[in-house]
C-alpha cells in the first residue's frame, strides 16, 4: 500500500508518493473501498478505488451540489416553495421517498432535508425539475459538474440513483465529490449529520448507521439497490483531522457502516495529519535574475498538511529543488520548484514551490548586466 495524493480542481495540489513503510489496511468485505484523508489531500487506502460501481443513491451527492449552487447564485432560495411534479411522486417498488403529493408546495429548505436525511427520490427530482426544467437537463448539469471537478470515472442518467447501464461512479471519484461538498458549501454540510428529519407529521431515520456507530461521524450519504448492494460514503472527525470513507458493494445494511467504521478508525489510529508549512509564509529565499528584486519569497498557497505514520514523524527528511536559474518576470504561484519528503530513507511525497511574490522584469542595462554576471555563475 502507499499513499497517493488526490488531484481535485478544488485543490489543485501537484503530488505524488512513492514507496515507505506504511500501516497494513484492513481487508474489507466490499467489492470497492477508499479511504481519503481531507486534511492532507491524501489517500491512505485504496482497493479497487478508479473501478466504475453502481453509485445507487449516492447519486444524490451530486444532486444536492447542485442545489447547493443553486443556492449559492440565487436560483434558489431556502425559503423558496417549488411545485412538486407529477413526475416525482412515481413509486417503483420500495424506492425512498419523502411521500410528496403532485402539485404540493414544499420549501427548498425541506426539500433538502428529505433529500440527504430521508434519501428521498421525490425530493431530488422536484429539485432537478425546478433546477434544470427537466431531469434530463438536470443529468446534463450532473454529469457537466463531474467532469469540471475531474470525476473521470463517472456518469449520470438521472438525478437519483436508479440503476442503468450507463449510470456509474467510483470510489475515488465520489471522494472528489464529497471533498468538493465540504469545501465549496460548509455552511450546509450539518445537513448530513442529522439523524432524523419529520415530514407531514411522518419521521424517517437516516440510514447512514455510522452517525450512531461512531461519535466522531458526521455524515455523508448511504445508497442501494438489489444490483449496487450497499453503499456509502461516510465522513468523520477527530480534533482537526477529517477521514472520508467510500465502499461500494457491502452485503448488508449493517456491514457496510461497520466495515466503513474500520476503515475510519484505521486512519485515524495509524496516521496523524501534520501541519508542515502555513499558506503564504516563506519557506525559504531564492535569487532571481534580470528582475526589479534580486530575490523572491517561496512557499505554498495553502497550509501543507502530510498524513505520516504514527510514531514516524522524526523520520521524516525535507529537501527543495528549484529550477535555476530563475529568470525574470516570476508571477505570484507560479512553480519555481518542488519539495521532496522522504521517510525513513524512503521517497514519500513531492508537492510544488511557487513564488509568494511577483518579481518584473528590470530595465535593459540591469537584464544586460545579469545576463554578464550568469556567463560566470
Amino acid at each position: 500500500m502507499k499513499p497517493i495524493f488526490l488531484s481535485l480542481l478544488l485543490l489543485p495540489v501537484i503530488a505524488s508518493a512513492q514507496p515507505a513503510p506504511l500501516p497494513i489496511a484492513p481487508q474489507l468485505a466490499a467489492k470497492s473501498y477508499l479511504l481519503y484523508d481531507y486534511t492532507s489531500n491524501q489517500i491512505l487506502v485504496n482497493q479497487n478505488g478508479d473501478a466504475r460501481m453502481e453509485p445507487a443513491s449516492l447519486t444524490k451527492l451530486m444532486t444536492a451540489y447542485l442545489a447547493f449552487d443553486a443556492l449559492k447564485h440565487g436560483t434558489l432560495s431556502l425559503k423558496q416553495k417549488l411545485n412538486v411534479p407529477a413526475a416525482a411522486v412515481r413509486s417503483k417498488g420500495d424506492e425512498s421517498r419523502m411521500l410528496l403529493k403532485a402539485g404540493q408546495e414544499v420549501t427548498v429548505d425541506e426539500l433538502l432535508h428529505g433529500l440527504i436525511v430521508q434519501s428521498g427520490n421525490d425530493a431530488a427530482i422536484t429539485l432537478a425539475v425546478n433546477i434544470a426544467g427537466s431531469e434530463a437537463g438536470f443529468v446534463d448539469m450532473m454529469n457537466t459538474e463531474a467532469k469540471r471537478l475531474g470525476m473521470k470515472n463517472t456518469h449520470f442518467t438521472n438525478a437519483v440513483g436508479m440503476s442503468d447501464a450507463q449510470h456509474y461512479s467510483s470510489a475515488t471519484d465520489l471522494a472528489v465529490l464529497a471533498t468538493a461538498i465540504l469545501h465549496d458549501y460548509p455552511q450546509h454540510y450539518p445537513l448530513f449529520s442529522l439523524r432524523n428529519y419529520t415530514f407531514n407529521n411522518v419521521a424517517q431515520a437516516n440510514r447512514n448507521r455510522l452517525l450512531w456507530l461512531d461519535p466522531y461521524a458526521d455524515g455523508m450519504k448511504t445508497g442501494h439497490t438489489e444490483s449496487a448492494g450497499f453503499c456509502l460514503v461516510g465522513s468523520a472527525q477527530r480534533d482537526n483531522h477529517r477521514l472520508i470513507s467510500v465502499m461500494f458493494g457491502a452485503d448488508t445494511d449493517s456491514l457496510r457502516a461497520t466495515e466503513s467504521q474500520k476503515l475510519m478508525n484505521f486512519g485515524f489510529q495509524n496516521f496523524d495529519a501534520v501541519r508542515l508549512y502555513q499558506k503564504n509564509q516563506p519557506v525559504t529565499q531564492l535569487p532571481v535574475w534580470k528582475g526589479t528584486a534580486s530575490h523572491l519569497d517561496a512557499g505554498f498557497r495553502r497550509d501543507l498538511f502530510l498524513s505520516i505514520p504514527k510514531g514516524l514523524l522524526p523520520q521524516l527528511k525535507a529537501t527543495m529543488e528549484t529550477h535555476q536559474p530563475i529568470l525574470a518576470p516570476i508571477a505570484s504561484g507560479q512553480q519555481i520548484g518542488v519539495l521532496k519528503l522522504t521517510l525513513a530513507g524512503k521517497p514519500y511525497a513531492e508537492f510544488p514551490l511557487v513564488a509568494l511574490n511577483s518579481v518584473p522584469l528590470a530595465n535593459v542595462f540591469l537584464r544586460g548586466w545579469d545576463s554578464i554576471r550568469l556567463v560566470f555563475q
